[in-house]
C-alpha cells in the first residue's frame, strides 16, 4: 500500500491524516504498517484527499489519476 508514501510526499504527519479520517493516530499507524486493514469508507476518503485511485493506493497500478465519476 502507498498511504505512507502519499502522506510523506504531502509533508503530512500521521496525526494530520488521522484527524482528517477522524480516527486515532495509532490506528492510522497500524494501517500504514499493514497491521490492520483500512475500512472501505476510509480508503475512499484517502483517495479523495490525495486525488488518486483506489488501485493506486493498493499498488495495483502506477497511474495516480482517479477514475472519472459518472
Amino acid at each position: 500500500m502507498r498511504i505512507k508514501d502519499l502522506r510523506e510526499d504531502a509533508d503530512l504527519t500521521q496525526q494530520n491524516i488521522a484527524e482528517y479520517l477522524n480516527i486515532k493516530q495509532n490506528t492510522y499507524c497500524q494501517y500504514e504498517k499493514g497491521q490492520r486493514q483500512i475500512p472501505i469508507d476510509l480508503l475512499i476518503k484517502l483517495t479523495e484527499y490525495y486525488g488518486v485511485s483506489v488501485d493506486y493506493i493498493l499498488g495495483l497500478t502506477d497511474i495516480k489519476t482517479p477514475y472519472p465519476k459518472n
